[in-house]
């Protein structure tokens, strides 16, 4: 089922929700829109709920949200499904918006699982940039709105920011190929979402991971090269309930496999 709900600012999100089983939020990376990939559809059991993030697909723009944005977000969606409690799921910028979420809603979110996700904006601890094979955009963001505009108006990507098993899975047979078609639709009325979401990843989250209480299992390819595993073990050392579970062989997308493996971790 797909839906819009228009909230008490006036803003409308798109929803997605599947309708039986376990709830389980679904938070889409940069730039893509809420649709869940294929993948995740066929897991047995789970009722996934997700939405447009603001400025992507049928959802309204929020410029100035932070991460922590998210929290509210769903709490008015899941209230207006009826839904208490869910776990939390999230891929690389949205695996940041989960653990607003895991942060901001103790009392509803039950678990949480990200793949590859983000530490904070250039900790003390952390060299943030390192390994980063393509960060022209970030590094925009830095400067503003307006170069991070002006970089994204270049529409270049340098597919070495992606590993052969990136490749592989996102390519017309892969298994992950949605998400190629959903980064389309996510940007086809301009690159709102996407700029609202880089300028929320370097600038403050509007909440810390320590505040996390909940269970969180990170999922990172230890090939990654567009967040490197190192975001991934600076967060498994900064959370007070994780479990960090490496892909030796994995990149950015590839990673997303082993989500294939944990259904139980999100039943609960």
């Amino acid at each position: 089922m797909e839906t819009d709900l228009v909230l008490a600012d006036g803003r409308t999100l798109h929803l997605y929700d599947t309708g039986t089983g376990t709830p389980v939020f679904w938070h889409h990376g940069t730039p893509q829109i809420g649709a869940v990939p294929a993948p995740l559809l066929a897991l047995p059991g789970i009722r996934w709920l997700s939405y447009d993030r603001p400025g992507y697909g049928g959802s309204t723009a929020h410029p100035g949200r932070t991460i922590a944005s998210a929290a509210s977000d769903v709490a008015a969606i899941a209230d207006s499904l009826g839904v208490s409690q869910f776990s939390v799921l999230g891929h690389s910028g949205g695996a940041n918006h989960a653990l607003a979420c895991a942060a901001l809603l103790p009392d509803r979110v039950t678990r949480c699982v990200t793949v590859g996700a983000l530490a904070p904006f250039e900790p003390d601890d952390l060299d943030w940039w390192a390994g980063m094979v393509a960060p022209e955009e970030l590094r925009a963001t830095v400067a503003g709105r307006e170069a991070l505009a002006k970089q994204l108006a270049t529409g270049l990507f340098d597919p070495n920011a992606f590993t052969p098993a990136d490749h592989a899975a996102t390519s017309a047979t892969g298994a992950w190929s949605d998400l190629g078609r959903n980064a389309e639709l996510a940007t086809a009325n301009g690159f709102d979402g996407m700029i609202d979401d880089d300028l929320a990843y370097v600038t403050p989250w509007g909440f810390s991971v320590a505040d996390i209480r909940r269970p969180v299992l990170l999922l990172h390819g230890e090939q990654d090269r567009v967040i490197p595993f190192s975001h991934a073990q600076w967060l498994t050392r900064h959370l007070p309930d994780a479990t960090l579970r490496p892909s030796p062989s994995d990149g950015h997308i590839s990673a997303l496999d082993r989500i294939l493996d944990v259904v139980e971790f999100l039943h609960g």
